[in-house]
């Protein structure tokens, strides 16, 4: 049984919690949490004890932080901090009180600017580059700013400062530990000659760490610390450049004794065994150099030390220490050489296209480099057995093979033409390899150029802030990688419109970021080895053991709090931008392409013209830059081939990826990946980082884990089939033939103009329809190979989730949540016997995948033993034969349940005794509905969801369908013309889009595109009618669910309105200053009606500017989910290529109300059906099933499916039973208590309402936009009272929950089709 310690707990153990933990403290709330003390009907029934369903019901809580300020107030006071003083109306906007000052401190710390993101970054990368001197003065910076802000608080705090609990804290130690090491270093370094003022740096830096005070103001020394003094003194004196008459081992040894640090610790640290090695090529390392300090060495110093200073007890512990060491280096691993048998060499047919110029198929470039990436495969099976150091190997070639691909060695280039004819014959590889050894020389001595002046302090501004970038990975990586990105980013947006500049500048800086990540993780292979042993110390029966857990995760924030390459900062957009810009300048500088063309007269031309051009367009109005290629070069682009890019990090893992321990630590054991999925938020990455170090999130990082150690195999005998089909070029089974049949449109008469246009239309469409049947060709290709590569192996898919809690595979090509031929192709790698269960469950599913799943169970076991003649057809001649699996809704799931049927009849011992890995699915009915109806007891929809039990499956769909075939009916009936040109062509499939999507919030503009697209499809509609159409048949379904699920209507509502109140609303501690008046100058045209414009200057408050709150709650497990939607503003920067507008993550602007209104509902079902998802999980791993899902979707073996069941109805009930909207409303009651709602937000008068009221009437558009427009105090509380300023409490103004049905979820339980 899962243990109990997996409940939410409230306390928040400040002296282990890291800074953002220990002062955003789970705040309790007042409604029960769902606790996890599971048991099951079954297989754990045995121990469940006397275990309540919801355990610690008072112990709820949740992660507070505090609603980011205003940017400006932000941007005011940090001009107050640097300038002392400022004008007295910008001072009362800041506030000058104790209170706003801590205020400022605080937000700074959740929610850092760009600047201080920027002078990290900096920091970190002057000290791999080797510019010791600037990050000595960045750090003197930092510093500085991290001791007026403790000095603030502590004044603020009359003295009364805890760094234990309080936001604001010193630096973190990793970056005085890379100091301390880059001082000795520097020392070290045969051009310095200034030796003693670089040691002088280091023991001021270790003296200020080891002062005691009221106010700590640096760190404290750790193992790791002590473990950089002892190898930078211990190299100087190995060299003889250690300074006379400065502090000795002696000195250390005795700070060592005083700090109470063992010297095990010291030979244990990070650092230690890191050395900190630098990522440049061209600069002293920031670390001493490994050969110079031994640990042979080392023990002589300390030895020495101790012997002096009569420490019996440090003698003691060297001894301890050198025979540990002297035990590790007599140890050997032996290494099995011998490649592994029985893995057969398949071909599959590569994905080819005709070069117009050379006239040669050659094969798409990322194919070629994908091969090239899953050829590390093989490898690693020669090189060892044991399957975790070939996913070290694999982990680690598969980023050697990123830069294979980036710099293209000689061999391959000349394979793919480069000395075969004239220049302009040359293939685009050819061509990328000459702009390459262009653009490396030029970075080569452009980055050479900047380093003189940067020395000699003549280089411009925006070189000297980007030298530090430049210098941390080798010209030549850049150089291709700049052509790699631009080239596939090119082929993503299509060639003919080229990218826009902003984004092609982000994401080539971002790329260099990365790569330069990957290269120092890559480094360091003790960082594996550390989560090698958190994953062997799990296990993969100590997932849910908790207790193990913390003691993993405070072991591994011990080791990953004192190195470097666990801390590497973020870099800013701007960084990046301006990174990307540098290099994509320096390429359209050098890469040309020789182009030569005959005029009318026959005359040849030849010209060398760029191949890349920068340019503006205009784009609704809005001058956008791109940057696009020379045509000659999108000839020879391969648009399919660069449109899927397969980044050779990203594959399945032959062990069970690293357990979840933080925010940021799980997934692959070489490559930092974050657990959630967001787009640049600051706001949502650190309430996951605060709920991550307040233990919060254990059990989600625990569900995430049970998916991980999904183990699965590929279907050999499916998998055969498909290569079969692939070569044969063959149309089978929504694999894309290898070349379209389609015929191009003949070519109309010139002198005919409509024809001329029809022409054209039908053109564009079938050059569309070609190119989309490559695409489909390329992202088959990927799933194949990466196939051929992973059979006859047993991989796990590592997870992490998006911002509402839905887990997804981090393998993008190949996975169980991808199309029909990606499932087909997987299954269990573990067997289980089916038993009489088993095999009629699997029966039940080749029913459900051929697409008769609207029946009754007993009916869909006849339908597979009616068919059973057809099944053995298709398993013993799958393509030779009738072909009946071609008819199934899913054929390649129906294939592969063939085979697997099949085997089990022709088992000897039975089918019953059959070992199968075939996964069955439960898929929920509806699930969003399913979870409306639970919601708000409704009976009626609860009925057509199958919460309510029935002898057959009830099909929502099909219930809505007849409803509004029904009303067409009377319509037509009644004379409605449209009602009746519809008749007969209302489907269940016409309406299932929309049904499906009206939990999710689908507008009435939606519902009607997805009807028309349904009824252009049918295609008995004619062109002329498809509009008028779709909106009646739009408007008719929006009513018939209205009245089928009037609960759910009624719960959106309040989910929507309470959305868009807190979203209006303003902290208390902001409230005085939306009061303050501000001047807006607006344009107005002048009352006589002349051209001329006049100023007028506008009175207003800043009501509209401090409305930053977000909409914010906590799922039953402890997830915070944050919504991301605010006001969107760019600032306009230079880079070297043009004059570009981003948008800076970390400025937080106003919230925009109507994303926030209107995505809450569908956001707020997503979170409760993860929430459901992970509690299945659990329980599943708990009672030893396999399990796997895709969402609302579950899967097991065949004979675990009623065993599951009835976990998946124990969990739902249990999620429900408990009143989650009460709990979601004291939440936000708790969470925003004390905010105000203006009142400006809330009246309108009786003309507003009736001009809106008309317009929504004239307006085919049944919800208009509600960005600004204020909300009706008729509508919610109308006993509510403003205060003498204006506002309401928002508590005041909450809308109460609607009122719950008679439905009791308990019958959940009785239900044979609520997941079938």
């Amino acid at each position: 049984m899962i243990p109990a310690s997996l409940t939410v707990r409230s306390s928040c153990r400040a002296n282990k919690l890291g800074a953002h933990a220990r002062w955003a403290c789970r705040t309790p709330a007042l409604a029960p949490p769902l606790a996890l003390a599971f048991s099951t009907s079954r297989a754990i029934a045995q121990h469940a004890a006397v275990h309540e369903p919801y355990l610690h019901a008072n112990s709820h809580s949740y992660t507070h932080l505090p609603t980011p300020l205003p940017m400006d107030v932000r941007d005011r006071h940090a001009s107050l901090r640097r300038r002392g003083a400022m004008p007295d109306g910008e001072a009362d906007l800041v506030g000058t009180s104790p209170e706003s000052v801590e205020r400022v401190n605080i937000d700074e710390v959740y929610f850092p600017t760009s600047r201080n993101v920027e002078t990290y970054a900096l920091f970190q990368a002057c000290l791999s580059s080797g510019l010791i001197s600037r990050a000595h003065k960045l750090m003197q910076e930092m510093r500085s700013d991290a001791h007026t802000r403790l000095k603030e608080v502590y004044e603020v705090r009359n003295g009364e400062i805890n760094v234990h609990t309080s936001p604001v804290v010193p630096l973190k130690l990793w970056s005085y530990n890379a100091m301390l090491q880059a001082y000795f270093n520097k020392a070290a370094h045969p051009d310095t000659t200034d030796t003693k003022v670089w040691v002088n740096y280091a023991w001021q830096l270790w003296k200020d760490m080891l002062a005691q005070s009221p106010l700590p103001l640096d760190p404290q020394p750790d193992a790791s610390t002590i473990a950089a003094m002892a190898t930078g003194i211990a190299h100087l004196e190995a060299l003889d450049l250690y300074p006379s008459g400065k502090p000795t081992f002696e000195h250390l040894l005795q700070d060592i004794r005083t700090l109470g640090v063992s010297l095990d610790a010291v030979f244990s640290s990070s650092v230690w065994q890191l050395r900190l090695p630098s990522a440049g090529q061209s600069h002293a390392s920031s670390a001493p150099e490994e050969s110079h300090v031994s640990t042979d060495m080392l023990l002589a110093r300390f030895r020495s030390a101790a012997t002096k200073l009569g420490d019996a007890r440090a003698q003691e512990e060297l001894d301890n220490i050198e025979q540990v060491l002297t035990t590790s280096e007599q140890r050997t691993a032996a290494e099995n050489d011998a490649p592994e048998a029985g893995i057969e060499d398949r071909h599959i047919r590569p994905v080819l296209k005709k070069d117009a110029v050379t006239d040669t198929m050659v094969k798409p470039f990322n194919l070629q480099t994908l091969q090239e990436s899953l050829a590390t495969m093989e490898q690693s099976r020669r090189r060892s057995s044991d399957l975790y150091e070939r996913q070290q190997w694999l982990e680690h070639s598969a980023l050697d093979a990123a830069r294979k691909r980036l710099e293209h060695d000689t061999e391959n280039l000349q394979e793919l033409g480069i000395d075969n004819g004239p220049f302009q014959n040359k293939t685009l590889q050819a061509w990328m390899w000459d702009w390459y050894q262009k653009v490396e020389e030029a970075l080569r001595k452009d980055i050479q150029r900047i380093g003189r002046q940067t020395e000699h302090k003549v280089a411009t501004t925006l070189e000297s802030q980007l030298y530090p970038y430049l210098c941390l990975l080798p010209p030549s990586k850049m150089a291709m990688l700049v052509i790699l990105e631009l080239l596939r980013m090119q082929g993503v947006n299509g060639v003919a419109d080229g990218i826009k500049s902003t984004r092609a500048l982000i994401s080539i800086g971002k790329a260099v970021e990365t790569e330069y990540s990957a290269v120092m993780m890559n480094k360091h292979p003790e960082i594996f080895v550390q989560a090698r042993a958190v994953q062997q110390r799990l296990g993969k029966r100590n997932l849910l053991d908790m207790a193990v857990r913390r003691d993993l995760k405070a072991w591994h924030d011990r080791c990953r709090e004192s190195n470097m390459e666990s801390n590497i900062p973020k870099w800013t957009q701007l960084t990046r931008a301006r990174v990307g810009g540098f290099l994509v300048q320096h390429l359209m500088d050098v890469a040309t392409v020789h182009r030569k063309a005959y005029d009318r007269d026959g005359e040849l031309w030849e010209e060398e013209q760029p191949a890349f051009y920068s340019a503006y367009e205009y784009i609704q109005g809005k001058k956008l830059g791109v940057i696009r290629l020379n045509e000659v070069v999108s000839e020879r682009l391969e648009k399919g081939s660069v449109r899927e890019t397969l980044h050779p990090r990203w594959l399945p893992m032959l062990v069970p990826p690293r357990p979840w321990l933080s925010h940021d630590s799980g997934g692959y054991f070489s490559v930092r990946t974050s657990a959630m999925r967001f787009k640049d938020s600051v706001e949502q990455n650190s309430y996951l980082r605060a709920a991550s170090e307040n233990n919060g999130l254990e059990v989600i990082f625990a569900g995430l884990d049970v998916l991980g150690n999904t183990a699965w195999n590929i279907n050999k005998e499916v998998f055969d089939v498909v290569l079969q089909v692939w070569n044969s070029g063959e149309a089978i089974a929504d694999l894309p033939p290898s070349e379209t049949t389609d015929p191009e449109p003949e070519r109309p008469p010139p002198d005919d103009i409509k024809a001329k246009a029809l022409y054209l239309q039908r053109l564009r469409k079938w050059n569309s329809l070609r190119s989309a049947n490559h695409s489909q060709r390329c992202d088959v290709n990927y799933k194949l190979e990466i196939a051929n590569c992973f059979l006859n192996e047993r991989f796990y898919f590592p997870h992490n989730m998006d911002f509402r809690g839905r887990a997804y595979p981090i393998p993008p090509n190949l996975n169980h949540i991808g199309n029909d031929l990606c499932r087909g192709l997987l299954k269990f790698a573990d067997a289980k016997p089916l038993g009489q269960a088993g095999y009629r469950w699997l029966r039940i599913h080749l029913a459900n995948v051929w697409g008769y799943d609207k029946a009754s169970f007993a009916e869909r076991e006849k339908f597979t033993d009616d068919h059973k003649a057809q099944i053995y057809d298709a398993a013993t001649n799958p393509l030779g034969g009738e072909r009946w699996w071609l008819q199934a809704d899913d054929p390649w799931q129906c294939l592969a349940t063939c085979f697997e049927l099949y085997k089990a009849w022709e088992y000897p011992e039975g089918p019953e005794a059959f070992p199968s890995q075939m996964p069955v699915h439960q898929d929920g009915t509806c699930n969003g509905l399913q979870h409306y109806a639970a919601l708000g007891g409704d009976l009626q929809g609860a009925k057509q969801v199958n919460l309510r039990g029935g002898d057959r499956p009830a099909d929502v769909y099909t219930g809505v369908a007849e409803l509004v075939i029904a009303k067409l009916e009377r319509d037509a009936v009644a004379g409605d013309e449209i009602a009746q040109k519809l008749r007969g062509k209302i489907t269940r499939k016409v309406v299932k889009q929309t049904v499906m999507t009206t939990v999710y919030g689908v507008t009435y503009i939606g519902a009607k595109n997805q009807v028309m697209r349904q009824l252009a499809d049918r295609g008995d509609t004619p062109v002329e009618d498809l509009w008028i159409s779709a909106s009646y048949l739009a408007k008719a379904i929006m009513e018939c669910i209205g009245d089928l699920f009037s609960g759910a209507n009624m719960i959106q509502d309040w989910l929507t309105m309470t959305a868009r109140l807190i979203s209006k609303s303003i902290p208390p501690e902001r409230v005085k200053y939306a009061q303050m008046k501000m001047k807006k100058r607006r344009n107005m045209s002048d009352p006589k009606g002349t051209s001329e414009a006049k100023q007028h200057t506008a009175t207003t408050t800043r009501e509209a500017r401090e409305q930053m709150t977000s909409v914010i709650w906590t799922t039953a497990l402890g997830l915070p989910i944050v919504q991301p939607y605010r006001r969107i503003k760019k600032n306009q920067i230079m880079t070297a290529v043009q004059s570009v507008y981003i948008r800076d993550p970390n400025q937080h602007f106003e919230v925009n109300t109507a994303k926030q209104a209107s995505a809450f509902p569908p956001n707020f079902i997503h979170s409760l059906d993860a929430t459901h998802m992970y509690l299945t999980a659990l329980e599943c791993h708990s009672a030893c099933l396999v399990f796997a899902s895709v969402h609302d979707s579950y899967w097991t073996h065949a004979c675990d499916i009623d065993t599951m069941g009835d976990i998946i109805r124990d969990t739902f009930v249990r999620l429900h039973s408990q009143d989650i909207l009460v709990r979601l409303r004291d939440e936000f009651l708790h969470r925003y208590k004390g905010y105000k709602v203006p009142a400006s937000s809330l009246h309108y008068d009786a003309k507003s309402r009736s001009k809106r009221a008309a317009k929504a009437a004239e307006s085919d558009e049944a919800e208009i936009d509600e960005q600004d427009t204020p909300l009706d105090i008729t509508s919610l509380n109308r006993w509510a009272k403003r205060d003498a300023n204006g506002f309401y409490e928002l508590a005041d103004l909450l809308p109460p929950i609607p009122k719950k049905g008679d439905f009791d979820v308990s019958e959940i339980k009785r239900s044979l089709y609520f997941f079938s």
